[in-house]
């Protein structure tokens, strides 16, 4: 069931509120076990706007629950449940956390963004342009924007608290988590992103990039958390209108960002409203990304 209404802040009496992320707050639930809710927030270019996307959380909730069950075969996840009434007592009194809302197991988050890289965009464009490379990856002479690259490419990146994360190379990677855990973490990253955009392309979508996180459980076995194949932590283009050589109409935030592109903003806070229109046109994208994944409609 969709939540009914926007939700910007979540702060809930007697659940002890441990992290408050650009869109997800995590509290801290007793017996090794987290609730992470999903706020209708939207951030850009590392600046929370002051104007919440209708059902944004409960879109992101439910394609991650979708993911975590479709790739269980290629790594374990942190799931436990999204059904607020399986959830403890003192979670289930707040209806408002229905729809959006994910029971998780605690683990011992690695300090490591793990990005793959299928299609040429982003900062990985940038990079491209200005060095031939991306995060030491030597690349062909000649490739577009958002050309598809001869095979995916593992780009890792530092977790920051604040502002944006910072690409790193694979040797960095090596040296902040240990050779082994990195190469471990790598061979995950690709295997989902080769099984997931395998399955979106027969779904009309393509998963230009994507980042997961991963994490050590009390068995100190590697597993999926956080979100993951979401328009929130992915590129997701359109496979009918892919056209290499200019920007792709997308079904995530992209098109907030152009839109703030034309304002006259420094991209510093406070972060300036949305106007309806662009707000709920958001709205539509990210459902249709759900949509085009699972077959299914939100509601």
């Amino acid at each position: 069931m969709a939540a009914a209404t926007t939700l910007s802040d979540s702060t809930f009496t007697g659940l002890p509120l441990l992290h408050r992320g650009k869109v997800r707050d995590v509290y801290d639930v007793g017996e090794d076990r987290l609730l992470l809710v999903a706020t209708d927030r939207l951030s850009a270019f590392d600046c929370i706007l002051p104007t919440p996307i209708r059902l944004k959380g409960t879109v992101l909730t439910s394609i991650s629950v979708f993911w975590f069950k479709r790739l269980e075969n290629v790594v374990s996840n942190h799931l436990i449940t999204t059904d607020l009434d399986e959830m403890p007592e003192d979670i289930r009194s707040y209806e408002e956390l229905r729809g959006r809302s994910t029971l998780v197991k605690k683990t011992t988050v690695f300090p490591v963004e793990c990005v793959v890289r299928g299609y040429l965009e982003g900062s990985g464009w940038k990079d491209y342009q200005a060095t031939g490379s991306v995060c030491g990856h030597d690349l062909p002479a000649g490739l577009r924007q958002c050309d598809k690259l001869p095979e995916p490419i593992f780009t890792p990146a530092t977790k920051a608290a604040t502002g944006h994360d910072e690409n790193i190379s694979e040797a960095e990677a090596a040296e902040i988590l240990g050779a082994d855990l990195a190469g471990k973490l790598k061979q995950f990253s690709l295997a989902i992103y080769k099984e997931a955009s395998e399955y979106a392309s027969t779904r009309g979508i393509i998963i230009a990039d994507t980042k997961f996180e991963f994490g050590a459980d009390s068995d100190g076995n590697i597993i999926l958390i956080d979100e993951v194949l979401t328009p929130d932590s992915s590129r997701f283009w359109s496979a009918a209108d892919y056209e290499p050589g200019r920007a792709q109409a997308s079904f995530d935030k992209q098109f907030v960002r152009e839109y703030l592109e034309t304002l006259d903003w420094d991209k510093t806070p406070p972060a300036p409203p949305l106007p309806d229109e662009v707000a709920e046109a958001t709205t539509q994208r990210y459902l249709k990304a759900y949509e085009l994944l699972t077959g299914k409609e939100l509601g």
